[in-house]
């Protein structure tokens, strides 16, 4: 069981807050060993779901460009052993662009009434609709979101933060999730899903981690938004140089969640014993 690459439930990002970081564009993708296996579950999800993964208004061609050539010119100078993809000629730009990284890419727009989702290539939602949310504002995507909907401060700050973002000072933040699964595409919200049962154990749960950054595009204007999901299991946190602080941060962040945000989280059942859970391995991993 290989350690977590990020560990953002340690408290280092708060969640239901913005929490952005600059971003040394040197870091911008961050390919690994499970390369392979994400690039192969993007080609099988176009062929089967292709209309659910892949987004596009009609004249979004040429930013869609300027993010594969973007991508192109930073894969050749960080990462040149990554092997380029044999796909299809016709292939919108933006999706030649997702099959050559683990990441999924949002391009935002700015219209009369704030920034919009206007193409995107997401394999692997955390529990949202791509085609959902196409075409809409960020507080219409946002609405869900306890504290981030239209008229709150936190929509309000959103909106100021991509109008003011800099094409030299990329930024990043991190998301997570609690699941049921390991598995990488998860479009059904979690409130449509089946009830999660109280009764369970650390070892049937899984971490999932959202590595997001926002980069604005010099020629377009546009923002590119990036997401890299990392999903480990629960238990991995055992064999952490941490592990009894991490388990501690983990459940005070539980803890913290209220009633709203739980339930966004698909955690109301299980909050208090996931919680009870890391504590009783924080204690038995603590020095005596």
């Amino acid at each position: 069981m290989h350690l977590p690459t990020y560990t953002p439930y340690d408290g280092s990002a708060k969640p239901f807050t913005i929490g952005l970081m600059p971003l040394d564009l040197a870091r911008w993708i961050e390919p690994d060993a499970d390369w392979a296996r994400y690039i192969d579950e993007k080609h099988a999800l176009i062929c089967t779901h292709r209309g659910e993964v892949f987004v596009a208004e009609d004249d979004t061609g040429d930013a869609q460009q300027e993010v594969l050539d973007l991508l192109r010119a930073h894969l050749a100078e960080r990462h040149p052993q990554l092997r380029s993809d044999m796909m299809a000629s016709d292939f919108p730009p933006l999706l030649k662009a997702g099959l050559l990284v683990q990441d999924d890419l949002v391009i935002m727009r700015r219209k009369a009434d704030g920034w919009h989702l206007v193409a995107g290539f997401v394999a692997f939602p955390s529990s949202w609709s791509l085609r959902e949310k196409f075409g809409r504002p960020m507080q219409a995507i946002h609405a869900d979101v306890p504290g981030f909907g239209e008229g709150t401060r936190n929509a309000a700050m959103i909106t100021r933060i991509f109008d003011s973002l800099q094409v030299a000072q990329p930024v990043e933040r991190m998301n997570w999730s609690v699941n049921m699964t390991d598995e990488l595409f998860l479009p059904l919200a979690k409130h449509r899903r089946p009830p999660q049962s109280k009764t369970f154990t650390i070892a049937e749960r899984f971490a999932r981690v959202e590595r997001q950054t926002l980069r604005k595009l010099p020629m377009s204007g546009d923002i590119l938004f990036t997401i890299r999901i990392y999903v480990d299991p629960i238990a991995a946190i055992h064999d952490h140089p941490r592990a009894a602080a991490l388990a501690e941060n983990f459940a005070a962040q539980l803890d913290g969640l209220d009633e709203r945000q739980a339930a966004y989280k698909g955690l109301t059942l299980q909050k208090a014993e996931l919680s009870a859970q890391l504590r009783a391995l924080a204690n038995a991993l603590s020095p005596a």
